[in-house]
């Protein structure tokens, strides 16, 4: 249960209430996923497969809340299956893009403040999150996030859809 996380950064310095759920809280893999994309000060940029975890899509609407530049890349036939938070996300405000052609856009990755890259096989999903085998690795390596960022940029501009062709 990542409740009182997402309560802390919704309300700086607000009391804690305890949550009733049943889940274990603490220190969890997930906790410490909220806890690194919630250190976001000025960017977010998300390239996700598939996002259907609502614990996460709240972390991102709290930074797109603070005025944090938020925006999300995704695949376009994964993006209205049942439990999506792209919807969610799109309402709120945040820029989506998704591809145009019949091959899957794949990547899983977040770039933080241009400065940390987080990647790995993980689907941002419940299932994934609760019962897969994934992993997940953080670098705060300039010349690796340098990378992906250039490929959030492409990507970002090939799925501007001002350049879509139609027939």
């Amino acid at each position: 249960c990542i409740e009182a996380l997402l309560a802390e950064a919704a309300e700086p310095g607000a009391p804690a209430r305890p949550c009733p759920c049943p889940l274990p809280s603490g220190d969890t893999a997930l906790s410490r996923l909220v806890r690194r994309l919630l250190s976001a000060r000025r960017s977010l940029d998300l390239c996700l497969f598939s996002f259907s975890c609502p614990q996460l899509a709240r972390a991102v609407q709290l930074l797109h809340r603070r005025g944090v530049r938020v925006r999300l890349v995704t695949d376009a036939q994964y993006m209205g299956l049942h439990g999506s938070q792209i919807g969610r996300l799109r309402h709120a405000g945040i820029q989506v893009r998704h591809d145009q052609h019949s091959g899957y856009m794949h990547h899983k990755f977040a770039i933080v403040d241009r400065r940390m890259l987080i990647t790995g096989s993980l689907n941002w999903t419940t299932q994934a999150i609760q019962s897969n085998r994934e992993n997940v690795l953080v670098v705060e390596d300039a010349e690796y996030v340098k990378a992906f960022q250039e490929e959030f940029e492409r990507i970002w501009e090939e799925y501007n859809p001002a350049n879509y062709r139609f027939f």
